[in-house]
Formats: C-alpha cells, sequence, structure tokens
C-alpha cells in the first residue's frame, strides 16, 4: 500500500492530500530511510513522522485497504513520541 494512503486509512493524518505533502516534504522515513508518498508500506515497517511539534514512531501491524474508525488503530502501534526541540536562537526582544 501506498504510503500516504495508509497514513489516511490508519487514520494518523486525515487527509490524503496532508499526508502526500508532509511526505514529499521529506518529514517521513520508513525503516529510516527518507519515504515520498509513493512508497511501498509493508507489516512490520517502522514509520517515523515529524509533523507539527512532533516526531511520532509507528510500527504497521496490518494492511486493510479501508477500515471502520474503531479499527484503524489495529493497523499500527505507537512505538515512540516526543516534542520536537525549541529552537533556542529564537528573536531577542529585551537585548
Amino acid at each position: 500500500m501506498r504510503l500516504d494512503k495508509f497514513l489516511k486509512v490508519a487514520r494518523i493524518i486525515k487527509r490524503r492530500q496532508v499526508a502526500k505533502e508532509v511526505a514529499d516534504q521529506g518529514r517521513v522515513q520508513i525503516n529510516g530511510h527518507v519515504a515520498k508518498s509513493g512508497a511501498q508500506v509493508s507489516v512490520g515497517d517502522e514509520i517515523m513522522i515529524e509533523f507539527g511539534n512532533k516526531i511520532s514512531t509507528f510500527k504497521v501491524t496490518d494492511i486493510k485497504e479501508s477500515t471502520k474508525k474503531q479499527d484503524a488503530e489495529q493497523m499500527f502501534k505507537l512505538v515512540h513520541e516526543e516534542l520536537k526541540p525549541k529552537d533556542d536562537q529564537g528573536p531577542e526582544f529585551f537585548a
């Protein structure tokens, strides 16, 4: 299954177009390699997503072409989630 479709069907990212944009910007990795939206996802793959202020890592546990909302969580397991470090070089208002 394509990466962008998996992210949408699993409801990790709500819209497929947003999933495609995130992947094509180089903010998604599959098994440690930067992946574009058309990359193939298989059971057992680890997907790392840098989205918003979070970095999340998921393990693919199932592939389904479509699923109900309550069953979507069975397609992946959250392995790790962390906040991105804030930029320490912010504007100096009080310099």
